[in-house]
């Protein structure tokens, strides 16, 4: 993308001097360089003028040898002086390359999910954010929104009709739904894009009317999208160019639930689920419901007759067993910030035990760096995922036999939206997945 000084033909050799100079001194090319001597050369040892001569050569040999050197290396390193600007990835590959820069545009940056995939872009060796928007909040920098977020240079953010995508290869986009058909309908053809609103995760258009109350607006780009589910539809995303990335609910339930579906371990009738979010899954509106006082010292269910997640969780399943699932399904607001925990109660296959289910799950995820099975009676717990992209899971004996209790906690913000968005992205581009997402959870 653009040469350096030492990528061209040497500039030493010309414009040094002219060729005349003062008290009649001329030039005389010597190595490649041209040496000032005079008319007169009685005064001067020739044995001086030889060792001007070789010193030049020599140096000549150098500038050739950095010239080849820096042509030929793949690294980029940044220098101070005569530095190419780093290698922006291009779309027209199928792979960014260890070093290339993928520059990242945040649409809806000024909510919590669009604060966390700045937060996790901070510790990404090259996803670098060029372009912030949010409508709202138009000529603000990012840090007077975000204070947390103050030390990171980025963009002030703009309106999305003002956004250049010119500077950019992959989006995230994180509008309210509802928000985002046509947007990234109107984004160019060429942008790798992980959007985390529910507008692309129903594959029927017609289920996504009845369940979010108006048309889908992109319908032919809902038969591109790919739902996002990483350690499930791996290979999927990979050669994606759209991905609905799932929703945090889906998330918990579906990883546990659908390899032991996929197996033939558990019923498909029956399943109970019972689901608790932290308050920031409702996102960073106004709203009177999420006011502390309405909140604090309680917890709340919601959503009990139809939560707008049950048929994306049916969805999964369903794919999972070739055959329709109906779920029962309570989410509940608990007063904490982040954290999510979902019970699945189910009835397992005639012969099947406990430990099957386990050791199932055990050899499913043996080789996940971000799911993990807990050793034996260890309860998964919401405070030991915080601020990491990694679910917990355990399978527990019903006191009813024939019945088990599974529990899976994530983090809402982060496998559950923002990380899992980052791991699907670097999927896309070819890169080592858990690039920018080794944060520890954050404990106490």
């Amino acid at each position: 993308m653009g040469s350096t000084a030492l990528g061209g033909a040497a500039p030493a050799r010309a414009g040094l001097a002219p060729k005349s100079g003062v008290l009649g001194s001329t030039f005389k090319p010597c190595g490649g360089f041209k040496l000032k001597t005079t008319t007169k050369m009685s005064f001067m040892p020739s044995y001086f003028l030889i060792k001007i001569c070789l010193c030049s050569v020599v140096f000549h040999i150098l500038i050739k040898v950095s010239t080849l050197k820096v042509g030929r290396s793949s690294v980029c390193v940044r220098v101070s002086i005569a530095s190419s600007p780093q290698k922006q990835y291009s779309p027209k590959t199928s792979a960014v390359k260890s070093g290339e820069e993928v520059r990242i545009a945040v649409l809806g940056a000024s909510g919590y999910t669009g604060a966390e995939i700045v937060r996790l872009l901070a510790n990404h060796p090259q996803f670098r954010i060029t372009v912030m928007t949010a409508d709202r909040k138009a000529g603000e920098q990012f840090g007077s929104v975000f204070p947390h977020l103050i030390t990171q240079d980025l963009p002030n953010l703009v309106a999305i009709k003002d956004a250049d995508f010119s500077d950019v290869d992959a989006v995230f986009c994180c509008l309210p739904h509802g928000t985002t058909q046509e947007i990234i309908k109107g984004l160019p053809q060429q942008l790798k894009i992980v959007d985390l609103s529910a507008d692309f995760r129903l594959r029927n258009i017609n289920e996504y009317a009845e369940w979010y109350g108006h048309a889908h607006r992109a319908p032919e780009l809902q038969e591109e999208a790919v739902y996002g589910l990483t350690e499930v539809l791996r290979d999927e995303i990979r050669n994606a160019r759209l991905v609905a990335n799932p929703g945090c609910y889906p998330t918990s339930i579906q990883l546990p639930l659908v390899p032991l579906i996929k197996a033939k371990l558990i019923k498909l009738s029956n399943i109970i689920i019972d689901a608790k979010s932290g308050v920031t899954g409702a996102g960073r509106g106004a709203k009177e419901a999420n006011l502390y006082t309405e909140i604090a010292e309680g917890i709340h269910a919601y959503g009990i007759k139809g939560h707008r997640h049950v048929p994306e969780v049916e969805q999964g399943l369903s794919e999972a067993a070739e055959s329709k699932v109906t779920i029962s399904f309570t989410p509940n607001l608990i007063c904490m910030k982040r954290g999510m925990q979902s019970t699945m109660f189910v009835e397992m296959a005639p012969g099947v035990t406990v430990s099957d289910l386990y050791q199932h799950l055990k050899s499913t995820y043996e080789g996940e760096e971000f799911v993990k099975l807990l050793n034996g009676s260890n309860v998964p717990h919401t405070r030991h995922v915080v601020g990491s992209n990694y679910c917990f899971m355990n399978v527990f004996e019903d006191r009813i036999p024939g019945r088990a209790i599974i529990i899976s906690v994530i983090d809402n913000l982060v496998k559950g939206a923002s990380g899992q968005a980052v791991q699907n992205l670097n999927l896309m581009m070819g890169l080592p997945e858990n690039m920018g997402l080794q944060y520890q959870p954050l404990f106490p």
